[in-house]
């Protein structure tokens, strides 16, 4: 006879078969080792795989399952009201937004501390002779503060950054990381380099404060939209009385 087909096979396993199919299919399976392969490993869809289930529900422990669902509390429960869950959500959002406030001021002042840092680093190259070729004629400077304007929205004047015994120098603009920073440099015969750096700011307003960088004083504040420093190696105090000045002048 032809091989059996699997819905033969399934016939015969199923007993739907006449009896002389399942007399001759008896005979092939007990001659044919593959063929008696197959039916063993198509008898396995028929274990009674429901019953087994059947009789492990029946075993699972359905009273205490039921029992713990029950105990779990609705939005309905006293002191866990829909009202409870918003205020939790909010207390949550709450918490987010002071400790997102804390990490935005804290990377605020670490910027602030970090374009100081970028200035004092740069300034610390500094000596005389670095200023002393640079043109210092009234088209040139104008023109220097134009750029400088331009880009950090400021509205600077030659007159208005007049310091006492220091020539100014030379306005430019220098960046870092897509920053601009302003540095207007002037000479003190004194006390060698000086100068008076600018960037943008939203740290609000700032009052006079001071630190030492690469053995240089700076006197650093902030106003408005901008954030401003004097760097040089005059005292402190002088230096403060320089700030004080140019904010007096409306300047920063």
């Amino acid at each position: 006879m032809n091989p059996p087909s699997d819905e033969q096979l399934v016939a015969y396993l199923d007993d739907e078969l006449d009896p002389d199919n399942r007399h001759r299919l008896d005979a092939a399976i007990a001659e044919d080792p593959l063929l008696n392969l197959r039916v063993q490993w198509l008898s396995r869809s028929s274990l009674p795989y429901k019953n087994a289930y059947d009789e492990l529900a029946q075993q699972a422990p359905l009273d205490r399952l039921q029992a713990r669902l029950d105990a779990i509390p609705s939005p309905e429960t006293p002191g866990l009201s829909r009202r409870w869950f918003i205020g939790a959500a909010a207390a949550t959002l709450v918490a987010a937004g002071v400790l997102a406030d804390r990490l935005v001021l804290g990377w605020q002042a670490q910027q602030a501390h970090n374009w100081r840092g970028l200035v004092g680093d740069y300034m610390a190259l500094y000596v005389p002779q670095t200023l002393d070729h640079l043109p210092t004629d009234e088209a040139t400077l104008r023109s220097q503060l134009r750029a400088v304007d331009a880009r950090l929205g400021l509205n600077l004047s030659a007159d208005g950054l007049k310091l006492p015994g220091a020539e100014f120098k030379r306005a430019q603009v220098l960046e870092y990381d897509g920053v601009p920073i302003a540095q207007i440099v002037y000479l003190d015969a004194r006390h060698g380099p000086l100068a008076l750096c600018v960037t943008r700011s939203n740290s609000g307003s700032q009052p006079l404060a001071h630190e030492r960088r690469h053995e240089m004083n700076v006197v650093y504040w902030t106003e408005r939209e901008h954030a401003w420093m004097l760097i040089g190696h005059h005292p402190s105090a002088a230096l403060v009385q320089m700030a004080t000045l140019l904010k007096s002048r409306a300047i920063g």
